[in-house]
This record gives C-alpha cells, structure tokens and sequence, in this order.
C-alpha cells in the first residue's frame, strides 16, 4: 500500500469486472482456508501479501500475490508452503469457473449437458439418463481437490481440464465413459468405484485417456509401434502412421532394422543405397511438423539393431559435427541388443556389421526376425560366408562399439537399450511373431508386422504413495478392468493399431511412488524382498482380473497356442518359476480387502494356472511400468518406480521454477537416501527384482554422479569411471532388465536435464 493508504481507501476488481472496497477478512478468511492442516504460519503469509496491495488490484491478483509468497516460502524445512500455493491455485479455478458458467461444484447433469452443447464433450456420456447423472454428482467431494500441491493443481488444469470443467467433473466424467461399456445394471457401481479410485489419487490414468476420452473422437492410446519393410511403400506407409500417431498425441516407436544398409543395392546398383539414416530424417522432420495440435512436437524413437551396417552413423546422427543432411536431432535413438553381441562385448571379440538386404538376398536370411538361438545359428551362418556371399560388411569390436554407445549415453542420455533376446523370450504371443524393440518410454511392447499389425497399448498406474496393503488387491483388479474397457472405446488412429488392439489387448497398469511406499515402511531399496513381495501381489491380482474378465468377456483374439494357453504366466514363465522366485519374498502383505486372507503359496498361482488354461485370459500383457514423469506431480508422489533425485529441490518451468518435495520422502528426511547420491547398481538390481514380476516392460532410468566421493565415501578424491558405467550396463543385461531408458549424468552439483516431451507424450 502507498504511504498514508489504508485497506478502505483501495479499491479492488472482482472477477465480473465490478468495483468493491478492499476487505481483508476475505483475505484471512482465504489464507486461513487455505493454511488449514498444515504446519505453517498463516500470518506470515498475509503479511507477505500487504505490501504488494494496490488500488485497482484484481481479486485474481491477490490470489497471483498470495500464490508467490507461498511459493516463496517453500524451503526444505517448510515444504508444506506448496501446498498451500496449491490450495490458492485451486480456489482461483473454482471462482473463475463460477464467474463464468455461474456455479462452481453442484449440477453435475447441467455442466455436462452444458459441455455436450459446446461440443467439448463426447455425446457418448448421454448414454446416462438425467437422473442417473444427477445421481453421479452426488458422488464428487470438492475437498479432493484440496490434496493437490502447486505444481500439481497447475499440471492438472492446464494440461488436462478443458474450459468450464472442474477437476472432479473431469474425474467423474472419465469414470463414467470407462463404466459405460459395463452392463447397465452395475454400470454405476463400477464407475462410483472407478470414480473414487481416480479422484483420490490411487489410480492415473494415462494423459491419452485423461486428456481425450472425454473430447469427442478421441484416442486413447499411449503406445505404438511400427517397423518398415524395405521397400518405399512400406516406408512412407509407416511415417503416414508415426503422423496419425501423433497428431493424436501418442509416443511412436518406429524400427528400421530391416531397410537396406548405406552403399547397399538399389534396382541393381551398387553402392546406391543411401541407408537408413534418410529415412529417419523424414521421420525426425514429420515428428516436428506433426506438433500433437500444437502442444508440442511429435515423439518418435527410432529402433535399430545392433547388427545393421549403419550402426555407427546411427550413432552419430544427433553429434554436432559432420554432414548436416544426414542429422536428426528430435528423435531418440534406441538400440537393439542381442545376447550374443552383449557375449562379445564381456568376451572382448569382434562384431560384424552386416547389410540386411544382402543378407536376404544371398542366404534368403531376415535377420530382423531372429532373436535368441535362431539369431545365432543365422549369425553364425552369415560370418562363415563372409567375403564370399557377404561382401557388404565391417568388422569391429564389440566392446569398443559398446564404448562407443555409453560415450554417446553420457552425453545426450541416449541411445535406449532395448535387450531382444529378453524382451522375445517372455513373449506369451511367440505363435504370432516377434517383438522388435521398445516403444517411446521402454516400457510396452508386443508382436509388430510391417503394414499388418502396429503394437497399441493403453495405460494407468497404481499409486503405491496412497495405498495400503489391503487395497493392492482391489485398486489392482479395477485398473486391468479400466483398462480393457478402454479397448473398446478407444478409436485407434490407423487400421494396423486397430487390427492388434484387437487381436492382443495389450495394457500396462504400471506403478508410481514406490519411493514414498518404502520411505513410509523405513526401507530402501536395498530392501528386496519387500519389493519383490509388493510386485508380487500387484502381478498375482492384474493377472487374476485378466482372468476374470476371461471369464466374463471370453479370452484375447490369440490366446490359443499363446503361453499363456499352456497355463505360462508373466511373462512366459513356468509356476514352479514363479513359485521358485516368490520363496524369496516377504509375506506380509497377503491379505485381501474382501476375502480375509489370500490363498496361500502356491497354491495360488497353480490355481491361477489352471484357471487361465480353463478360461483363457483378457489381455496378452497385462503389466508395464511407464516413467510417470509429469503425472506423478499430479499424483502428488514420486515418479514411477525410481529413486528420487533429491528430497527437495526446484523443477524449471515457462513461467519461473516450482517447489518440489515429496511428501513422504520429507517424512522421512533422516532415512531417504537421494538418487543423485545412490550407487546406480543397487536401482538395477531392484528394477530386476520387479521386472521377475511385471510381464511386459519397466522405463529404468540410470543417473551417474560424475562429482568425486559421492559414491566412494572411503575414497574422497575417487569419481565414477567409464568401467563402473560399463559395469552397471552390462549388470542390467545380465539380471534380465528388458531395457534402459534414459542414461543421466550429474556434473559439478547440477542436475543436466535432458528433454522429458517423449515420456509426456507417451505415458504421461
């Protein structure tokens, strides 16, 4: 206020544009509202606000006012302030949303028909009577909007509420097309139930679902997959798809592994093929202009195995020097790594790098379809006609190549590693085909046939920071039934990720907040047996559901002659396997919500067994854990199943930087120890640990500490080596992790970030 001013004399603009005098019990009342339950001081916060009052100040900048002073007394020792700026953002929303359309909460049935008229919703949620809608608003609690901190409350309504949409309706409108395919005489039951599960953050959707099932013609999809065949039509066929894939705001995986190698044959010419990296090109320049309606640019990562000719460009295509032409800087690299060069790279022994098409053409090999034994006996094959059917080739070694790609890792983060023979060898669908690699998040992956079947997934994640045990089992059971729902509600964007969501019913309920779940319980992620006990029950309870709505609905298009049709369970594997990895776990969290103790090990998983043989299963992969990266700020928790990188620190935004402090991971301040300073061999062997129970895949980011002592306390003038990253690679091959998604570095005290937009764009 100015020199002589007093509160009387200030003038303040309502949000219809009205004049009325300045009353600072409103502001008290709203600081006070707003402070309630947390351990802050809320005199502290208006006392901040005073001085930056002015005549003509908005109500709407007060609220700005009052937000920045929160935010600006967050710190790690009162992280609670984010909360509070959270509340402030909230109460903002529910005053310009009541300005506009004339109610805040209240009427559910109005705004929806409201939002019908205006096309913003899809007229499929008047599959509900009046009533029964006038009924499903009774459900919403507006005090749930009230749990989320700043950089949450901010996410959730600029990326995900549409105009004059509150963040219950939103949740409740979603819980009601999800229920819609139900019967219609439980169809209410089931969406209060899924209602209640999304609105008090035990389950995320994905943002394709939480974004575009409400919109009309919306797709649902996280994540695809595509391969090119060799041939121009395939070619231009796939990047028309990578552009349906994307304009609907899907992450796209594209495999070029079977398009003919640089100076291969083209129409009887030697030396005429100008190789893969062209094609990527196009690629990389259709993800730009195709911009997901303007959001943000297209992601695509681009597959190719270890084996092709053009490796080492593909690995200098995103470096700052050499030809321009033949660079592609928005795409991210992932490389396609079998058992037998990961042999060779232990062993030190050579590589060879071959020519797909001349490979094809002389020994009628397609060496994209190999993985495991069939890999090696044509490897093997192709080395001993080596300058004598196979003249298009280069020799290297294999663990230099491997040098070559970590040096690459360190210092883009990329390429992914996607491990074939893995991923291939706990494919229940090996009758229908093979997997070529991952998609944009390594996470979800299925069978790919070039202009037949394109892999199409559709995702949520159980938030394990607002679980308890007894819940596991039905929040588990309700997520694989949201999701096979959303099968058949989704619109995929082109006929071959239709023709396999048909067929495979591929989803992935992953996970997020493991690191406040075991913060809470004092352990850390050394504790693996407790670990491998929580995966268990979310493994046994989504594959029980599948079956279940096996059961229910009849079993997936492909089932019979899958693995899972010879009672083989997550992932390929045997009971006696599974039961042979349970006996290292804990048992204390066996106990069901609703049928007193769960059945006992392992009888459990036999039933199970016999019970999928008998009935079949809904969907061919059931389980993936995504990064989470953006969502988990929604959620409120930890992102995906990783490692925080610091117990408190500052995200960098458009508009400045916003406070992040994991509730739980505060709670526990004493106890936590931080990713930026965790031995990157501890977080594989976890990710192993989990992966035994997940049947498809796990986003397994690995963050390097580069400053010296961190990780050799005994050793203070020590940093890492190359040789301890190489160590930590090869460990994550060796235990069976199926990928390794981002490589992250930390220099002299700073996080280097690198760009996060393909997780958002998949699985967030």
């Amino acid at each position: 206020m100015g020199a002589g001013e007093t509160c009387s004399d200030i003038q303040v603009v309502r949000r219809d544009g009205s004049l009325t005098s300045l009353d600072v019990a409103k502001i008290r009342s709203v600081v006070e509202w707003a402070c309630a339950g947390y351990n802050v001081n809320s005199i502290a916060l208006e006392a901040g606000l005073t001085t930056r009052l002015r005549h003509g100040i908005s109500t709407r900048d007060i609220q700005d006012n009052l937000i920045d002073c929160a935010l600006g007394m967050c710190s790690p020792d009162e992280p609670e302030w984010r909360y509070v700026a959270g509340r402030l953002h909230v109460w903002s929303l529910w005053k310009d949303t009541q300005v506009r359309r004339g109610f805040a909460y209240g009427n559910y049935d109005h705004a929806v028909q409201s939002q019908v008229d205006r096309e913003r919703y899809d007229r499929a949620i008047l599959k509900y009577s009046q009533a029964e809608l006038t009924e499903a608003g009774t459900w919403i609690n507006p005090d749930w909007d009230k749990d989320y901190d700043y950089a949450g409350a901010v996410l959730l309504t600029k990326r995900y509420l549409l105009t004059n949409e509150l963040p219950q309706e939103a949740f409740l409108t979603c819980a009601l097309l999800l229920a819609s395919t139900e019967k219609p005489e439980v169809r209410l039951t089931i969406a209060r139930k899924f209602y209640e599960a999304i609105a008090t953050r035990k389950i995320s959707l994905a943002t394709p679902i939480l974004a575009n099932l409400r919109i009309p013609n919306g797709s649902l999809s996280s994540c695809f997959i595509i391969a090119m065949d060799d041939n121009l039509e395939s070619i231009f066929e796939e990047i028309t798809n990578a552009a349906r894939i994307s304009k609907n705001g899907g992450g796209v995986g594209v495999n070029v592994s079977r398009i003919r190698a640089t100076g291969s044959w083209v129409m009887g010419k030697d030396n005429a093929s100008g190789g893969v990296i062209p094609w990527i090109k196009l690629l990389n320049d259709t993800a730009i202009a195709v911009n997901q309606g303007g959001r943000r640019a297209g992601a695509v990562t681009i597959g190719l195995d270890i084996w092709h000719l053009d490796v080492p460009e593909f690995l200098e295509m995103q470096a700052e020097n050499g030809d321009r032409r033949r660079k592609a800087y928005d795409v991210f690299p992932q490389l396609v790594i079998t058992d037998e060069f990961m042999r060779r790279v232990q062993n030190k022994q050579k590589w060879t790098l071959v020519d797909p098409y001349e490979v094809k053409e002389k020994l009628g090999i397609d060496l994209a379809e190999k993985w495991g034994d069939g890999f090696e006996a044509a490897y093997a094959e192709i080395e001993a006609e080596l300058d004598r059917k196979i003249t298009l080739y280069k020799q290297v070694d294999a663990r230099e190549l491997f040098k070559h790609i970590m040096r690459s890792q360190v210092e883009t983060g990329m390429p992914y590693l996607a491990f074939k023979d893995t991923i291939n060898r706990a494919n229940p669908n090996k009758h229908e085909g093979y997997i070529p690699g991952v998609n944009l998040c390594c996470e979800s992956f299925s069978n790919v046939k070039p202009g037949l079947e394109a892999h199409c997934c559709n995702l949520v994640s159980l938030n394990l920071a607002n679980l308890d045990e007894s819940e596991i089992a039905e929040v588990s059971q309700l997520a694989v039934r949201i999701l096979d729902n959303t099968i058949d509600l989704t619109q995929p964007p082109f006929t071959d990720s239709k023709t396999h969501n048909d067929k495979y019913r591929t989803i992935g309920v992953g996970c997020m907040g493991l690191a406040d779940w075991l913060a809470k319980r004092h352990l850390g992620y050394q504790s693996l047996t407790e670990i491998s006990s929580l995966f268990e029950e979310v493994a046994y309870w989504c594959t029980f559901a599948s079956m279940e709505l096996a059961k229910e609905r009849g079993a997936y298009a492909a089932f019979p002659g899958s693995e899972w049709s010879k009672g083989k369970l997550l992932g390929s594997k045997t009971v006696a396997e599974i039961i042979a990895i349970s006996q290292n776990s804990d048992r204390f969290l066996r106990q069901s919500p609703t049928e007193g103790n769960s059945p006992a090990m392992p009888s459990r998983w036999l039933q199970l067994s016999q019970d999928v043989k008998t009935y079949g299963i809904r969907n061919s992969h059931i389980t993936a854990i995504a990064p989470n990266t953006s969502s988990s700020l929604v959620q409120g928790c930890t992102a995906s199943i990783l490692p925080v990188y610091s117990k408190f620190f500052y995200d960098k935004w458009a508009k400045g930087t916003v406070p992040i402090a994991p509730p739980f991971i505060q709670e526990c301040f004493w106890f936590y120890r931080e990713n930026k300073s965790l031995d990157q061999k501890v977080v594989v062997k976890a990710v192993a640990t989990m992966q035994q129970w997940i049947d498809t895949g796990i986003s397994m980011e690995l963050l390097f500490n580069l400053n010296q002592g961190v990780y050799f306390p005994e050793e203070p003038e020590r940093a890492v080596k190359a040789k301890d990253i190489f160590d930590t690679l090869v460990m994550a091959w060796s235990e069976g992790c199926k990928a390794v998604y981002y490589v992250r570095t930390v220099q002299k005290d700073d996080f280097k970030e690198r760009s996060d937009e393909g997780c958002a764009a998949c699985a967030n």
